[in-house]
C-alpha cells in the first residue's frame, strides 16, 4: 500500500490570502499546503480520502489518472466541496463514482450538489454512487478491509480510516476509549495538529503528541496544519523521534 499526501493544510491552506507571516511568505515547498486530502494506492484499487476545494489541482499535480472510490471523513467544505471535479473520472470510465461516507455526510452532499441527484440530471453533472458506512463496522473496497473509527470534531462526528497497519485521522479533537482500542497496534499514524495553541475543535500540537504517545506507532505524520503552527523546518526539529510533519506530495509505503 502507498499513500500520497495530496494536501496537509487546514481550511484556508497555506499561504493564507493576504497574510504576511513568515510561514505564508516562506519559500520552502514544505510550507506550501493545499487543503488536507490523501491518495491511497492499494494492490487493486486507487482511493481518495476527502475531496476539498483543491481536488482538481491535486489530481493534476500528482498525475492521478484513475480512482475507483472516494472516502469522506465529514461534511465540512474543505473536505467535500471539490466533488464536482469528480466528473472527469465519470466521463473517462463511464461509471458513477462510489462514495463511501456516513448518512450525515450523504445528506450534506445531496443538499450542496442537488443537481447531481436529480432524477433527470443535466448532461455532464457529476454522478455518485453513495455507499453508507458506519463507525466500527468494517467494509471492503476491492480486497482491502477498512475500519471506520469515529473521533469528534467538537460536536461533529468524523470518521477516520484504518487500513491494516495504517490509520488516517483528521479533524479530531476528542478520541473515545473505544476509538483508542481500535487504534491499538497502528504502526503508521496520520493525525491532525492544527497549531500550538489549544483550539475548540482540533488537536493542538501538544495534544496530538499526547495521542501519539498513547498509541505508540512506529511512525506518525501530522496533517491539517495552520500557518500559525510555524515553519516546517523549525517544528520538525522539535518533534520526538518517529514524528514528523507531513507535506504536500510526500509518499509513504506500508
Amino acid at each position: 500500500m502507498k499513500l500520497t499526501f495530496l494536501g496537509t493544510g487546514t481550511s484556508q491552506g497555506i499561504p493564507v490570502i493576504g497574510c504576511d507571516c513568515e510561514v505564508c511568505l516562506s519559500t520552502d515547498p514544505q510550507d506550501k499546503r493545499l487543503r488536507t486530502a490523501a491518495f491511497v494506492e492499494l494492490r487493486d484499487t486507487n482511493i481518495v480520502i476527502d475531496v476539498g476545494p483543491d481536488f482538481r489541482q491535486q489530481m493534476l499535480t500528482n498525475n492521478v489518472r484513475e480512482i475507483e472510490a472516494v472516502l469522506l471523513t465529514h461534511e465540512h467544505n474543505d473536505h467535500i466541496i471539490g466533488m464536482d471535479d469528480v466528473r472527469p473520472f465519470n466521463f473517462r470510465f463511464r461509471r458513477d463514482m462510489p462514495v463511501y461516507c456516513s448518512e450525515q455526510v450523504q445528506r450534506s452532499l445531496k443538499k450542496r450538489f442537488s443537481y447531481a441527484f436529480d432524477e433527470d440530471p443535466y448532461p455532464g453533472a457529476p454522478r455518485f454512487q453513495l455507499k453508507t458506512i458506519k463507525a466500527s463496522e468494517v467494509f471492503k473496497i476491492g480486497e482491502q478491509e477498512i475500519l471506520p473509527i469515529q473521533v469528534m470534531h467538537a460536536s461533529m462526528p468524523v470518521l477516520g480510516f484504518r487500513f491494516g497497519k495504517l490509520t488516517y485521522l483528521t479533524d479530531a479533537k476528542t478520541i473515545s476509549d473505544l476509538a483508542y482500542q481500535q487504534l491499538a497496534g497502528t504502526e503508521v499514524l496520520i493525525l491532525n495538529a492544527l497549531r500550538k495553541e489549544e483550539h475548540h475543535s482540533h488537536l493542538s500540537l501538544d495534544e496530538a503528541l499526547e495521542v501519539i504517545a498513547r498509541i505508540q506507532p512506529k511512525q506518525a505524520f501530522l496533517i491539517h496544519m495552520s500557518h500559525t503552527l510555524g515553519l516546517a523546518a523549525d517544528i520538525n526539529k522539535s518533534l520526538p523521534k518517529g514524528v514528523s510533519l507531513a507535506y504536500d506530495g510526500l509518499t509513504i509505503e506500508i
